[in-house]
Protein backbone atom coordinates (compact mmCIF):
# COMPACT_ATOMS: atom_id res chain seq x y z
CA UNK A 1 0.00 0.00 0.00
CA UNK A 2 1.48 3.34 -0.99
CA UNK A 3 1.83 6.30 1.35
CA UNK A 4 -1.13 8.67 1.48
CA UNK A 5 -0.52 12.02 -0.19
CA UNK A 6 0.63 14.59 2.35
CA UNK A 7 2.32 12.07 4.64
CA UNK A 8 5.95 11.98 5.60
CA UNK A 9 7.89 8.84 4.83
CA UNK A 10 7.56 7.93 8.52
CA UNK A 11 3.71 7.66 8.27
CA UNK A 12 2.74 10.74 10.34
CA UNK A 13 0.90 13.40 8.29
CA UNK A 14 3.12 16.40 7.62
CA UNK A 15 0.47 19.05 8.32
CA UNK A 16 -1.16 19.78 11.65
CA UNK A 17 -4.66 19.45 10.23
CA UNK A 18 -3.75 15.97 9.00
CA UNK A 19 -2.30 15.03 12.38
CA UNK A 20 -5.46 16.15 14.14
CA UNK A 21 -7.62 14.26 11.66
CA UNK A 22 -5.62 11.07 12.11
CA UNK A 23 -5.77 11.31 15.91
CA UNK A 24 -9.52 12.01 15.79
CA UNK A 25 -9.99 8.86 13.70
CA UNK A 26 -7.93 6.83 16.18
CA UNK A 27 -10.09 8.04 19.08
CA UNK A 28 -13.24 7.12 17.13
CA UNK A 29 -11.92 3.65 16.25
CA UNK A 30 -10.66 2.84 19.76
CA UNK A 31 -13.93 1.85 21.35
CA UNK A 32 -13.88 0.23 24.80
CA UNK A 33 -14.09 -3.18 23.14
CA UNK A 34 -11.23 -2.43 20.78
CA UNK A 35 -9.07 -0.96 23.55
CA UNK A 36 -9.53 -4.15 25.55
CA UNK A 37 -8.69 -6.34 22.55
CA UNK A 38 -5.53 -4.36 21.80
CA UNK A 39 -4.45 -4.00 25.43
CA UNK A 40 -4.69 -0.20 25.62
CA UNK A 41 -4.98 1.01 29.24
CA UNK A 42 -7.65 3.55 30.08
CA UNK A 43 -5.12 6.15 31.26
CA UNK A 44 -3.19 5.99 27.99
CA UNK A 45 -6.36 6.39 25.95
CA UNK A 46 -7.30 9.32 28.17
CA UNK A 47 -3.86 10.87 27.56
CA UNK A 48 -4.40 10.57 23.82
CA UNK A 49 -7.76 12.32 24.10
CA UNK A 50 -6.33 15.12 26.23
CA UNK A 51 -3.41 15.64 23.84
CA UNK A 52 -5.84 15.81 20.92
CA UNK A 53 -8.16 18.28 22.64
CA UNK A 54 -5.38 20.64 23.72
CA UNK A 55 -3.71 20.57 20.31
CA UNK A 56 -7.05 21.21 18.57
CA UNK A 57 -7.90 24.22 20.76
CA UNK A 58 -4.48 25.81 20.40
CA UNK A 59 -4.40 25.13 16.65
CA UNK A 60 -7.72 26.96 16.24
CA UNK A 61 -6.37 29.91 18.27
CA UNK A 62 -3.14 29.95 16.27
CA UNK A 63 -5.14 30.12 13.06
CA UNK A 64 -7.39 32.94 14.29
CA UNK A 65 -6.98 36.63 15.00
CA UNK A 66 -6.12 35.69 18.63
CA UNK A 67 -2.71 34.46 17.48
CA UNK A 68 0.25 35.74 19.49
CA UNK A 69 3.84 34.59 19.92
CA UNK A 70 2.82 32.89 23.18
CA UNK A 71 -0.04 31.01 21.51
CA UNK A 72 2.26 29.96 18.67
CA UNK A 73 4.76 28.53 21.18
CA UNK A 74 1.97 26.80 23.12
CA UNK A 75 0.64 25.31 19.88
CA UNK A 76 4.05 23.95 18.95
CA UNK A 77 4.43 22.34 22.36
CA UNK A 78 0.92 20.86 22.24
CA UNK A 79 1.59 19.25 18.86
CA UNK A 80 4.85 17.83 20.14
CA UNK A 81 2.92 16.15 22.96
CA UNK A 82 0.28 14.97 20.48
CA UNK A 83 2.71 13.48 17.96
CA UNK A 84 4.87 11.91 20.70
CA UNK A 85 1.74 10.26 22.11
CA UNK A 86 0.68 9.03 18.68
CA UNK A 87 4.13 7.60 17.99
CA UNK A 88 4.03 5.82 21.33
CA UNK A 89 0.59 4.37 20.53
CA UNK A 90 1.74 3.09 17.15
CA UNK A 91 4.87 1.48 18.58
CA UNK A 92 3.33 0.13 21.77
CA UNK A 93 -0.18 -0.94 20.73
CA UNK A 94 -0.56 -1.03 16.96
CA UNK A 95 2.54 -3.05 16.08
CA UNK A 96 2.09 -5.80 18.68
CA UNK A 97 -1.52 -7.05 18.50
CA UNK A 98 -2.72 -9.05 15.49
CA UNK A 99 -4.32 -6.18 13.61
CA UNK A 100 -6.08 -7.04 10.38
CA UNK A 101 -5.20 -5.26 7.15
CA UNK A 102 -8.52 -3.39 7.45
CA UNK A 103 -7.47 -2.13 10.88
CA UNK A 104 -4.28 -0.61 9.51
CA UNK A 105 -6.23 1.06 6.70
CA UNK A 106 -8.77 2.51 9.13
CA UNK A 107 -5.98 3.84 11.34
CA UNK A 108 -4.38 5.50 8.32
CA UNK A 109 -1.26 3.34 8.58
CA UNK A 110 0.66 1.40 5.98
CA UNK A 111 -0.10 -2.32 5.94
CA UNK A 112 3.03 -4.11 7.19
CA UNK A 113 4.86 -6.33 4.76
CA UNK A 114 5.37 -9.56 6.71
CA UNK A 115 7.18 -11.29 3.86
CA UNK A 116 10.88 -11.20 4.68
CA UNK A 117 13.07 -9.92 1.90
CA UNK A 118 15.50 -12.59 0.74
CA UNK A 119 19.10 -11.99 1.72
CA UNK A 120 21.62 -13.06 -0.86
CA UNK A 121 25.16 -14.23 -0.24
CA UNK A 122 27.63 -11.57 0.91
CA UNK A 123 29.66 -9.96 -1.85
CA UNK A 124 31.63 -7.35 0.09
CA UNK A 125 35.38 -7.69 0.45
CA UNK A 126 36.92 -6.66 3.77
CA UNK A 127 40.30 -6.61 5.41
CA UNK A 128 41.45 -5.72 8.90
CA UNK A 129 43.79 -3.28 10.57
CA UNK A 130 45.69 -4.24 13.72
CA UNK A 131 46.86 -2.26 16.72
CA UNK A 132 48.65 -3.00 19.99
CA UNK A 133 46.09 -3.73 22.71
CA UNK A 134 48.23 -5.19 25.50
CA UNK A 135 50.71 -7.93 26.30
CA UNK A 136 50.05 -10.79 23.84
CA UNK A 137 46.97 -8.88 22.55
CA UNK A 138 46.15 -7.26 19.24
CA UNK A 139 43.25 -4.95 18.49
CA UNK A 140 41.56 -5.67 15.16
CA UNK A 141 39.32 -3.40 13.08
CA UNK A 142 37.27 -4.47 10.05
CA UNK A 143 37.76 -2.22 7.02
CA UNK A 144 35.54 -2.46 3.93
CA UNK A 145 37.32 -2.55 0.59
CA UNK A 146 34.10 -3.03 -1.40
CA UNK A 147 30.44 -3.07 -0.43
CA UNK A 148 28.74 -1.49 2.57
CA UNK A 149 28.37 -2.54 6.22
CA UNK A 150 24.72 -1.45 5.96
CA UNK A 151 23.97 -4.27 3.51
CA UNK A 152 22.01 -6.95 5.42
CA UNK A 153 24.00 -9.65 3.64
CA UNK A 154 27.09 -8.47 5.53
CA UNK A 155 26.00 -9.98 8.82
CA UNK A 156 29.32 -10.97 10.38
CA UNK A 157 32.96 -11.72 9.77
CA UNK A 158 34.96 -14.97 9.67
CA UNK A 159 38.50 -14.03 10.68
CA UNK A 160 41.07 -16.61 9.63
CA UNK A 161 44.56 -16.57 11.09
CA UNK A 162 47.79 -18.48 11.67
CA UNK A 163 50.70 -17.76 14.01
CA UNK A 164 54.07 -18.14 12.31
CA UNK A 165 57.38 -18.38 14.17
CA UNK A 166 60.63 -16.94 12.82
CA UNK A 167 62.08 -19.19 10.16
CA UNK A 168 58.73 -20.76 9.25
CA UNK A 169 57.19 -20.17 5.84
CA UNK A 170 54.57 -17.43 5.71
CA UNK A 171 51.21 -18.29 4.10
CA UNK A 172 51.05 -17.45 0.42
CA UNK A 173 47.26 -17.66 0.19
CA UNK A 174 44.34 -17.15 2.62
CA UNK A 175 43.37 -20.81 2.11
CA UNK A 176 46.53 -21.76 4.02
CA UNK A 177 45.33 -20.13 7.25
CA UNK A 178 44.39 -22.78 9.82
CA UNK A 179 42.29 -21.20 12.58
CA UNK A 180 39.25 -18.95 12.54
CA UNK A 181 36.59 -17.32 14.67
CA UNK A 182 33.33 -15.55 13.87
CA UNK A 183 32.37 -12.10 15.12
CA UNK A 184 29.73 -9.49 14.38
CA UNK A 185 31.90 -6.73 15.77
CA UNK A 186 33.77 -4.38 13.51
CA UNK A 187 36.25 -3.86 16.34
CA UNK A 188 37.53 -6.71 18.49
CA UNK A 189 40.56 -7.98 20.40
CA UNK A 190 42.61 -11.13 20.03
CA UNK A 191 44.62 -12.65 22.87
CA UNK A 192 47.49 -14.98 22.01
CA UNK A 193 49.46 -17.53 24.01
CA UNK A 194 52.39 -16.31 26.10
CA UNK A 195 54.80 -18.21 23.87
CA UNK A 196 53.46 -16.44 20.75
CA UNK A 197 55.12 -13.15 21.72
CA UNK A 198 57.50 -12.11 18.94
CA UNK A 199 55.83 -14.34 16.36
CA UNK A 200 53.87 -13.05 13.38
CA UNK A 201 50.11 -13.40 13.09
CA UNK A 202 48.72 -13.61 9.56
CA UNK A 203 45.07 -12.78 8.86
CA UNK A 204 42.45 -12.78 6.14
CA UNK A 205 38.74 -12.10 6.51
CA UNK A 206 35.57 -13.24 4.78
CA UNK A 207 32.16 -11.69 5.29
CA UNK A 208 29.84 -14.47 6.45
CA UNK A 209 26.05 -14.74 6.60
CA UNK A 210 24.42 -17.96 7.88
CA UNK A 211 27.25 -20.06 6.51
CA UNK A 212 27.43 -18.21 3.18
CA UNK A 213 30.84 -16.60 2.73
CA UNK A 214 31.96 -13.66 0.63
CA UNK A 215 35.26 -13.25 -1.22
CA UNK A 216 38.57 -13.41 0.59
CA UNK A 217 40.19 -10.22 1.75
CA UNK A 218 43.95 -9.80 1.32
CA UNK A 219 46.51 -11.37 3.63
CA UNK A 220 47.75 -9.01 6.34
CA UNK A 221 50.25 -9.58 9.13
CA UNK A 222 51.16 -8.17 12.52
CA UNK A 223 53.88 -8.83 15.08
CA UNK A 224 52.45 -10.23 18.31
CA UNK A 225 53.62 -8.09 21.26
Amino acid sequence: MSQTTGQRSDWLPAGREGQLEMCRDWIRILTAEQRTAWGIPADRFSALGIAYSEAKVLFEKAMSSERTAVITAQCQEAFKVLTDTMRDFKKRYFLSPPLLDADYVSLGLKIPDHTPSPIGPPTAQVTLETSLAGRHELGIKIVYLTGSPDDRANKGYRIWYSVIAQGEASPADPEELRKSFYTKRKKDRMEFEYGDSGKTAWFAVQVENDGKKGPWGPLVSALIP
